[in-house]
């Protein structure tokens, strides 16, 4: 049964509390001292529930995209196979048929939240969880204290790169949960150009997967491949092992998605037909290349907010005019990528509206001209521009712009529920919701 939140408010203060806390120690305490710190809490997290995940088999996904959905491919596939299963994302926590949302804006919750939640599925009698895990929580040492069984490795793509001062860095602390004691299941996406970083941490058996490969590079490891590949509208359809699939996911990366998943299904004894019960079921994930509206033009919500992941569902939708909403999250993260995403941008869409997406203390109108500087680099005369500040005027005036067989794709925030501004302010958003009130105030009856 869905339910918004299951943190108290006094957990929601105390999470406030810790994110001013660690403000102040970054700026005085040196390094080493600061990382006894963050060490401290996942240590005292597992004493005070009582290493829960002693008691279950814990997959931890990681990746630059992907993951969430991932997470969700890999619940269902366990939940259809008989397993009562929890599992943490971006998106949601999920206690078997019990899930709330994640508005923590926190992929990863604080230490003790993390302990507690696998104490929760313990309880609940769980056998798995399945867990997001990403590279600010490793770096935060989130991931220390919980027994990973598997690790599962999607794509790698420049991302905080400011915050991990270099690739490397970034690389190195997704690879930190490879680099577990006692790993017994490695999977990794073949296709992608760091597999072999991550495929040579040891572990009792190792997978890979993906398109363009069709066997494993490495002698003794298991490989899964998706074959006769056909792109549709309305999802994707693709052979595994002469098993033919048809889902209801758009586009290529979603083929991965679920490869990844597949795995998982086989390295835990699940057959190749119960994962595709389950996979065939699903109507998609949350937020995640979400069709909001479908007459008389369609509307789709993404969380895309790196570069690659935006051209993937760019290409994805491409066919249609695109008319494309979107932002950058301020606060100095990622800077480089505004200038990409102008430029993808102008490479795809016909009507482009820059907007704010969650600027922090920074200044809304310094991040959308950094994005306008990759518009006007790449700008061709077919291409239309605009600055609209605010996100729901944004929305509306893309909704406005469309017409029958138009594409609106708004992207950023998928099912984010709020806006992070200046102040430590959250206010209550979600551009789904947006989208459906705008849509309802618009006379559409003549558009054509």
């Amino acid at each position: 049964m869905p339910r918004s939140n299951s943190f108290s408010p006094s957990e929601e203060r105390g999470a406030k509390v810790e994110t001013m806390i660690k403000k102040i120690l970054k700026r005085i305490i040196p390094l080493k001292i600061l990382n006894s710190y963050y060490q401290a809490f996942p240590a005292l997290g597992a004493f005070l529930y009582r290493f829960p995940s002693k008691k279950l088999i814990v997959i931890g996904v990681t990746g630059t995209n992907g993951k969430s959905t991932v997470i969700q491919l890999i619940t269902n596939i366990l939940k259809q196979a008989g397993f009562k299963v929890a599992s943490i994302s971006s998106v949601r926590f999920q206690i078997n048929d019990e899930e709330w949302q994640n508005d923590l804006k926190m992929t990863m919750p604080g230490r003790l939240k993390v302990q507690k939640f696998l104490r929760k599925a313990v309880n609940a009698r769980c056998k798995y969880a399945v867990l997001e895990i990403t590279s600010e929580g490793i770096k935060q040492f989130r991931h220390k204290f919980i027994n990973f069984n598997t690790a599962v490795f999607t794509n790698l793509t420049k991302e905080h790169i400011e915050a991990h001062k270099g690739f490397e860095n970034y690389r190195k602390a997704k690879g930190e949960l490879f680099n577990t004691t006692g790993l017994k299941t490695i999977i990794v996406n073949e296709d992608d150009k760091n597999a072999e970083y991550f495929l040579h941490f040891k572990a009792g058996e190792k997978w890979g997967y993906g398109i363009e490969n069709r066997k494993s590079k490495i002698e003794g490891q298991k490989f899964v491949g998706a074959v006769d590949i056909r792109m549709a509208t309305d999802g994707a359809n693709f052979t595994v092992e002469d098993t033919q699939f048809h889902l209801k996911l758009l586009g290529r990366f979603n083929i991965y998605n679920t490869l990844a998943a597949i795995c998982v299904g086989f390295s835990e004894g699940v057959s190749l037909e119960v994962s595709k019960q389950a996979l065939e079921k699903m109507d998609g994930v949350t937020g995640r290349m979400e069709l909001v509206i479908k007459e008389p033009f369609k509307v789709f919500v993404d969380y895309a907010h790196t570069p690659d992941a935006l051209e993937n569902v760019y290409k994805t939708l491409a066919g249609s005019r695109l008319i494309c909403v979107l932002g950058s999250c301020g606060g100095g993260r990622d800077r480089w990528k505004r200038s990409e995403f102008g430029r993808l941008a102008a490479n795809y869409c016909s009507q482009i509206i820059l907007t704010n997406e969650d600027p922090y203390e920074e200044r809304p109108q310094k991040i959308l001209e950094e994005i306008e500087k990759g518009i006007l680099e790449y700008k061709t005369p077919n291409i239309n521009h605009q600055l609209i500040f605010n996100r729901r005027g944004a929305i509306k005036e893309a909704l406005s712009l469309a017409k029958h067989g138009d594409i609106v794709i708004i992207t950023g925030k998928g099912s984010e529920p709020w806006m992070c501004v200046a102040d430590g302010k959250k206010i209550p958003w979600d551009d789904r919701k947006i989208v459906r009130k705008e849509m309802k105030k618009l006379n559409l009856k003549n558009r054509k």
